[in-house]
């Protein structure tokens, strides 16, 4: 027997307890009918989410409104040492998106996986496979964080992203030492503050001539994932480029 013959009987189990934990109903309306595999969502509410659009800053994918032709970086960007060549997002993190972002990281709503790769990948992979790459680094959480949602959706999400790029996912690169304060309501200068020292390399481990991704599930102003790619750096990677599933605008 294949291993797609093995893996199909257990995926047709896994959508049948789905069924009965939660009813083939969008998990956002809670009115019209959604599968699992496209993450319990229905086509109405997953319509409403807005896909990043051009113009944006070249630097950190900030998208702009209006017509500008020629490529630029935003003003949050201008003349910032930031430790990342490029970040790029697929979705808004507003309206629909936010709220499942919301959901996937608080109450452990994985079956959202699904749609989360069909929103995601088809915008990353295009944009990363033409290019050579070490790995994915996910930014880690503090130890007593992770132990309190049991998970870490950057992982996961970083996993979701390796698979078809057929590239390790390294969680034993960058620890995070300090349990940083929630960066919602924090400025700029504030979230870079929150986290100038939040991570350290693990010791002795270098990193001469490689290129890696760090993933995260939000990007807003870039500090938490400029912060990891400054200690990939400092460890000897030649380049880090940031891909979130959805961006703060």
């Amino acid at each position: 027997m294949t291993r797609s013959q093995l893996i199909r009987p257990v995926r047709s189990l896994t959508n049948a307890f789905l069924s009965l934990l939660y009813p083939e109903r969008c998990q956002l309306c809670r009115i019209a009918h959604a599968i699992p595999s496209d993450g319990l969502v229905c086509n109405n509410c997953r319509n409403s989410i807005q896909f990043i659009q051009p113009p944006a800053c070249e630097r950190c994918g900030l998208p702009f409104p209006g017509d500008i032709r020629h490529q630029f970086e935003c003003s949050n960007c201008s003349g910032l040492d930031l430790a990342f060549s490029r970040a790029r997002s697929a979705i808004r993190a507003e309206g629909a998106a936010r709220e499942l972002i919301h959901h996937y990281k608080y109450h452990r709503a994985f079956w959202l996986e699904p749609l989360f790769t069909q929103l995601w990948l088809p915008v990353a992979i295009p944009d990363l496979a033409p290019h050579s790459w070490t790995g994915i680094v996910p930014v880690p959480l503090h130890p007593v964080r992770q132990r309190e949602r049991e998970f870490n959706q950057a992982e996961r999400l970083a996993r979701l992203l390796a698979q078809p790029l057929q590239l390790p996912v390294r969680s034993d690169l960058v620890r995070r030492l300090h349990a940083t304060a929630t960066q919602t309501r924090l400025t700029r200068e504030e979230r870079a503050d929150n986290v100038r020292r939040a991570f350290t390399p693990l010791p002795a481990t270098r990193l001469p001539h490689t290129r890696w991704i760090v993933v995260d599930d939000v990007l807003t102003t870039g500090a938490t994932t400029d912060a990891v790619a400054r200690v990939l750096k400092r460890m000897g990677a030649e380049e880090v480029v940031v891909w979130t599933l959805a961006r703060g605008v």
